[in-house]
């Protein structure tokens, strides 16, 4: 059976003493509140890391992520974090090709797979993002234009390799534009992209594999979305920032 996920990306929000205290209320709530069959991963920014780690400890169920991860070792490459470092600092998993990183920072595929490399070579599980703009959609070639996002990034990968990834689905025509993705759009998209990977890797990998869905995922709209059979977690956003959104969220399924 597929895993559950709900991942929580802070982008560059939270002062010290607010994450502190959101971490705190989301781990406790978790705990308090029996959730089992569900794993939570905290995505917070680079200098929360290891006070977020401390507060998690050992609960089960409840990872620390990071949101990116240099495509290189190591090196002189000021203002960068390796795979290797988040590692040793109790990371296990890290997003990668999030849509603000492919579109403010100009990563293409071929940095992404380099990253990718990286992730999987010191351990880290990868939530690869990837999805489609307004444009794209209207145009009618999302399908294919995301395929070939995880073909060139993610299709040199050995079956056991590819196995350890989670992918996130983002439309990002549906992120703070007025138009809403349907649950229905959300399983189309998914089981395609399951399909596109049974192709190359077979059914039993594509079916061991969680995808994520990235679209503006919150309290009120997750049970609908979650209800579908290719919908297998939420890649939260905003909703991650308040900590009963988001155990509401996990309790979705």
């Amino acid at each position: 059976m597929r895993k559950k996920i709900i991942a929580g990306n802070w982008k560059m929000n939270m002062t010290f003493d607010e994450g502190q205290k959101l971490t705190s209320e989301i781990v406790n709530m978790f705990k308090d509140e029996n959730i089992s069959d569900v794993q939570l991963v905290i995505n917070p920014p680079f200098p929360h890391l290891h006070p977020v780690k401390k507060l998690i400890g050992d609960t089960p169920n409840v990872f620390l992520g990071a949101q990116n991860c240099s495509d290189k070792e190591s090196g002189a490459y000021t203002g960068e974090v390796s795979a290797k470092i988040l590692a040793s600092f109790g990371v296990s998993h890290v997003i990668l090709g999030h849509s603000e990183r492919r579109e403010y920072f100009k990563e293409d595929n071929a940095i992404l797979t380099e990253k990718l490399k990286q992730a999987l070579a010191n351990g880290l599980t990868p939530i690869f993002c990837c999805g489609e703009s307004l444009e794209i959609r209207e145009a009618g070639t999302h399908e294919s234009n995301v395929k070939f996002q995880l073909t060139d990034s993610l299709f040199g990968l050995t079956a056991e390799e590819i196995s350890k990834v989670i992918i996130a689905y983002e439309p990002i025509w549906a992120i703070g534009t007025g138009k809403t993705a349907t649950s229905d759009e959300a399983q189309q998209m998914h089981l395609s992209l399951r399909k596109h990977i049974a192709s190359k890797y077979g059914q039993e990998v594509a079916n061991s594999i969680s995808i994520l869905y990235g679209g503006s995922m919150n309290a009120g709209n997750a049970t609908d979305l979650l209800s579908k059979p290719d919908v297998d977690g939420g890649l939260i956003g905003g909703a991650s920032l308040k900590s009963r959104d988001f155990i509401t969220i996990a309790k979705s399924y």
